[in-house]
C-alpha cells in the first residue's frame, strides 16, 4: 500500500468536500492515488459539498454558552428545518458555542471537520454564521437570551451593560430579541445606507403628491423615524414602549450587544 500523509488527506477533503475519515478511507482504498480516490468517493455517493455552497441556508440553530462574566454565541446554518431540529445538528451548534467560550472565536476552525462531516451526512449547505464571544469588563453586567423553537435556539442575544444591574440587562436582552436593532447608536449607521434610504423615501413622498416645498422636511422626518427603528438606543423600550431605550435604562450604558436570528 502506497503511503500518504495528513496533507494528502486535507488536499482530498478540500477538493471533494468529503469528511476527514472518508477522505482517509478513499486514499487507503486507492493506494494514495488522488484521482482514483476522488472517483471512489463519487462512486460511494460521497459527493463534493462545495456544489451546495450556493444553495440558500436560511434555517439553522443558535447556541449560547456562559461561564462567569463571559458568554459565547454561535449560529450554525443549514437548508431545512428538519436538519436544524435534529440532535446531531443542535449538538454541534452547542459544541461550537462551548468551544468559542473556552478558546475564543477562532475555535470554530477546530471543529471544521465536524461541520464538513455533517455536510456530507445531511447533503445540505451547512455553514457557521454569526460567531461572538463577549467578556464583560470588571464591574459590568452581562446577560443572554435564547428563544427556542422546536428544540433549537432561533434568536440569541448577548448584551453588556456598564453601570446597570442584572434586571436591567435582562430586560434589555429581551427587548433586543424582539425589536432586532441593527445598530447601537445613530453614529454607527453607515452614511451610504442612510443615503439610499433617503432616496427611497423621497421617491415615495413624491409619489404621494406632496407639495414640492414640503418634501425636504417630510423626507427628513421619515429618515429620522427610520433611523430610530434601526438603532437600539432610540427604539421604544418593550414592553410599554413609552421611552427610548437610552432613557428607559436610566444611568446604565450599553457597551455592546450581539444578536443572531435564524431567517433574519
Amino acid at each position: 500500500m502506497a503511503e500518504f500523509s495528513a496533507k494528502d488527506v486535507k488536499a482530498l477533503r478540500d477538493a471533494t468536500g468529503a469528511g476527514m475519515m472518508d477522505a482517509k478511507r478513499a486514499l487507503e482504498a486507492n493506494d494514495g492515488d488522488m484521482d482514483a480516490a476522488t472517483k471512489w468517493l463519487r462512486e460511494q455517493g460521497i459527493i463534493k459539498s462545495a456544489g451546495r455552497s450556493d444553495r440558500e441556508n436560511i434555517q439553522g440553530a443558535i447556541a449560547v454558552a456562559t461561564a462567569g462574566s463571559t458568554s459565547a454565541l454561535v449560529e450554525l446554518k443549514c437548508e431545512t428545518d428538519f436538519t436544524a431540529k435534529s440532535e446531531p445538528f443542535t449538538s454541534l451548534a452547542q459544541r461550537l458555542a462551548d468551544s468559542v467560550l473556552e478558546h475564543g472565536e477562532g475555535a470554530v476552525d477546530d471543529l471544521k471537520d465536524a461541520v464538513d462531516d455533517l455536510k456530507i451526512t445531511t447533503k445540505e449547505n451547512i455553514q457557521v454564521g454569526t460567531v461572538a464571544r463577549v467578556e464583560a469588563a470588571s464591574g459590568n453586567v452581562l446577560d443572554t437570551y435564547l428563544h427556542r423553537q422546536d428544540g433549537r435556539g432561533v434568536n440569541g442575544v448577548i448584551v453588556e451593560l456598564a453601570g446597570g444591574n442584572n434586571e436591567t440587562a435582562h430586560a434589555l436582552a429581551l427587548h433586543i430579541a424582539f425589536a432586532k436593532p441593527k445598530y447601537l447608536s445613530r453614529e454607527e449607521v453607515p452614511a451610504d445606507t442612510i443615503a439610499q434610504e433617503r432616496e427611497t423615501l423621497e421617491a415615495i413622498t413624491r409619489s404621494e403628491g406632496k407639495p414640492e416645498q414640503a418634501i425636504p422636511k417630510i423626507v427628513e422626518g421619515r429618515v429620522n423615524a427610520w433611523i430610530a427603528e434601526q438603532v437600539l438606543l432610540e427604539q421604544k423600550m418593550i414592553p410599554d414602549e413609552k421611552q427610548p431605550v437610552g432613557q428607559a435604562i436610566g444611568d446604565a450604558r450599553v457597551v455592546r450587544f450581539v444578536q443572531a436570528v435564524i431567517g433574519g
